[in-house]
């Protein structure tokens, strides 16, 4: 009571000042506290965990003063499973002790996506597919085909697979793809009774290569000369169902050996020597 008495014997603006003394002293008092209070005034910095198994990260972080929440998992082939892929914050951020890191994981089972068919497409296409859905381009093997760059079939552990086939993310697919007719053989052309310049201009045509060149008897002027036999010959010794000569075959590149006259060969003879 003698409190209050004194309180109220003293003018009212000194109560007021006192007052706002106090609240004043109160309010310097809380925020100094604050710190202290809630752990504001503790930091860290947040370990390098990008890499580590799920739990060796774990253990690193809440030793180092953070919880650990699991954010998210995805599936990368090429990384060990159960190894984080990202952290938020990232590694030597200064943050709050007690602040919660959240990871991302690599799926420990891939996950299963549909083969999709890439036969008919362009070998840049079909690839640039393949990494869309999470898969890897594996071996690729030239095949003859009059479609270049193109693919011809797909396959996985040697074995054709089909279109909508689950697969595990990740898995190897190889390709066969086409040579655009490269390596396809071509009808072995007829260079009898051609004249030699027309010859050698036809064997380029068709990517050939002239080889050796030997004539009968003697010749001025080889530019005038006849070419009266080859090598490999036109046709060849075996007979079809019909007992015609079977047309030789020949690759580009291959090399053809003229014998030149200076006379052109009759066409009997020419044939006679075809076959």
């Amino acid at each position: 009571m003698k409190l209050i008495d004194d309180i109220l014997r003293k003018p009212l603006w000194m109560n007021m000042l006192i007052g706002f003394g106090i609240t004043i002293c109160l309010l310097v008092i809380f925020f100094f506290s604050l710190g202290w209070i809630t752990g504001n005034g503790e930091t860290g910095k947040v370990p390098a965990v990008i890499g580590l198994d799920v739990a060796a990260a774990e253990k690193n972080l809440i030793a180092a003063g953070f919880d650990v929440e699991f954010q998210d998992s995805i599936y990368v082939d090429t990384l060990a499973r159960n190894a984080v892929l990202r952290q938020t914050p990232e590694a030597d951020e200064i943050v709050k002790k007690g602040r919660t890191v959240y990871l991302t994981i690599n799926r420990v089972v891939a996950p299963q996506v549909d083969m999709p068919n890439l036969v008919g497409f362009s070998l840049k296409s079909a690839e640039t597919y393949l990494k869309v859905l999470g898969l890897r381009l594996g071996s690729i093997q030239i095949v003859p085909d009059q479609n270049k760059n193109v693919v011809i079939d797909q396959l996985v552990n040697g074995q054709p697979i089909a279109p909508g086939s689950k697969i595990p993310s990740g898995t190897l697919i190889h390709f066969l793809v086409g040579d655009g007719g490269a390596s396809a053989g071509i009808p072995m052309p007829d260079l009898v009774g051609l004249t030699y310049d027309q010859a050698k201009a036809q064997l380029m045509s068709f990517g050939l290569n002239l080889g050796v060149v030997s004539v009968n008897g003697s010749i001025g002027d080889s530019a005038s000369a006849f070419v009266f036999d080859q090598s490999p010959t036109v046709y060849s010794s075996e007979l079809d169902s019909l007992g015609m000569p079977i047309q030789n075959m020949i690759f580009k590149g291959a090399t053809i050996n003229l014998v030149l006259d200076k006379v052109a060969p009759v066409k009997a003879i020419r044939d006679s020597i075809q076959q």
